[in-house]
């Protein structure tokens, strides 16, 4: 596996809870052993996420196995510029994409409504592999 991925909280969400298919489970369980990556926004979304309360620990766990790209200059910029030119475009999302182009990473979401019309973002949804 070459390519690099960056991974949505709704992934990290959906495969804790067991609700990703067997393929795209597989798939991304290859991803966390190769090169486990997310946003900063999505470490505070996923921690900050509190219909688990029961299982905070786990995925605290879970998170902490990650590499978190921080929120830098680069990505602020393209964020901005992003939240410009989308104007739906929630911040969260922004950032993550923001940080998806910066890195070259293809982004790994459910929401793939959410990051479709971002012009160079390359989306890959793991319920529909």
């Amino acid at each position: 596996m070459g390519q690099k991925y960056l991974i949505d909280s709704n992934v990290l969400i959906d495969y804790a809870s067991g609700r990703i298919p067997p393929k795209g489970s597989d798939f991304v369980e290859q991803i966390f052993e190769q090169q486990f990556l997310i946003s900063v926004i999505v470490k505070i979304e996923v921690l900050g996420f509190d219909d688990l309360p029961q299982k905070i620990k786990a995925m605290e766990n879970f998170v902490g196995l990650a590499q978190v790209l921080p929120l830098d200059e680069k990505i602020t910029e393209r964020t901005i510029d992003l939240r410009r030119k989308y104007k739906k475009l929630k911040l969260g999302d922004a950032i993550i994409a923001a940080t998806s182009l910066e890195h070259a990473l293809v982004l790994l979401t459910r929401n793939v409504d959410d990051f479709k019309n971002i012009a160079g973002l390359q989306i890959l949804n793991p319920h529909l592999i």
